[in-house]
């Protein structure tokens, strides 16, 4: 299985798009190490291997990588604050931070992530435009990426799908579930946690997983039952 992760992530590290930062080659000379591009490489491979070892069976998928999330860590709904977090899901995984200075955090990456501390099983995290994109000239904004850009990763979607073999496939937002389902992969829609749909989300994924919600939870507490 080295030899597949090893091969997707070399292929993906091989994209060049015009107002598109690859985290897998591009190198950030504001806040990027020396080895950057190579550690979030290694923190693609490791995760991908390990999913498929481990079996498994979810595949949560957003729309593209965030500059403050994956374009720093490579690895897709997970900001820096988050990576022992990341580790601890996939059994010890030796995911690295790949920038210097302090760890940055996103707003989406820990509301997905306080949901992820209570699945009691690892969920592979993954974009439907696997890279980052952002407006010309300014290259800490997000925005969504276009038709042509969709269409010159789509193969890599395709591609974690035969290799995880998950058993269900959430798409995280309309934008995301659109463009799941227009590379010809069903899914199931979830609200995405930004712009208010913060609480919906989280009703949702504690519905899918069977999850007590929390506000049960702080009765239990407040009551000692």
């Amino acid at each position: 299985m080295n030899a597949a992760a090893r091969s997707f992530t070399d292929a993906l590290s091989a994209v060049r798009l015009d107002n598109v930062f690859n985290p897998y080659s591009d190198h950030c000379l504001l806040h990027d190490r020396p080895d950057a591009a190579e550690r979030r490489r290694n923190n693609l491979q490791l995760s991908l291997s390990t999913a498929v070892a481990l079996n498994v069976r979810t595949i949560w998928i957003a729309r593209d990588l965030g500059y403050r999330g994956g374009r720093r860590t490579g690895l897709a709904l997970t900001d820096e604050m988050h990576l022992d977090a990341y580790s601890a899901l996939f059994r010890g995984l030796p995911v690295e931070k790949a920038t210097k200075g302090p760890a940055v955090g996103e707003r989406t990456a820990n509301v997905i992530w306080g949901l992820l501390a209570r699945i009691s099983e690892p969920v592979f995290l993954w974009n439907v435009f696997p890279l980052h994109p952002h407006e010309p000239d300014d290259p800490m904004t997000n925005r969504c990426h276009t038709a042509r850009e969709r269409d010159a990763c789509g193969e890599f979607l395709h591609k974690i799908i035969d290799l995880i073999q998950p058993e269900k496939i959430v798409a995280i937002g309309g934008d995301a579930h659109r463009a799941v389902e227009g590379l010809g992969i069903r899914s199931e829609k979830v609200r995405h946690p930004s712009y208010g749909g913060q609480n919906v989300f989280i009703r949702q994924i504690e519905e899918a997983y069977g999850l007590a919600s929390e506000e049960t939870q702080d009765l239990f507490s407040l009551y000692g039952s």
